[in-house]
């Protein structure tokens, strides 16, 4: 498996544990957004939002540009590649330990009806 760093993984784990911060990501999916116009999109405040942008970008999947006033941000997904690939290193494991487990399952049921 390769080397995760466990707290970069907790901070990407954290900031997409909040729906508001996964809808945040998916709107900057689509394209860099000002800060007020993301504010927009939720039933809280300007605050709050902000809050949950820190936390996004605590965990490095969101960078933020400022021009004049304006703060735009941006999706960095590479984060997200890290903890997919450690989830990916467990989801094999668990795959395979289930294929030797139905083949031993199989291999037995095989043996009852030959004998």
């Amino acid at each position: 498996m390769g080397e995760y760093s466990a707290g970069t993984l907790d901070r990407v784990f954290s900031g997409v544990a909040d729906p508001t911060r996964r809808a945040i990501l998916a709107r900057l999916s689509e394209s860099d957004a000002r800060v007020t116009d993301v504010a927009l999109l939720f039933p809280i405040s300007l605050n709050s939002t902000s809050k949950h942008i820190r936390v996004l970008e605590g965990a490095g999947l969101v960078r933020r540009t400022v021009h004049g006033r304006e703060h735009i941000l941006s999706l960095d997904a590479a984060p997200l590649a890290d903890a997919a690939g450690w989830i990916d290193h467990y989801r094999r494991f668990w795959s395979e330990q289930l294929a030797a487990l139905e083949a031993f399952v199989t291999d037995r049921n095989r043996a009852k009806r030959t004998s």
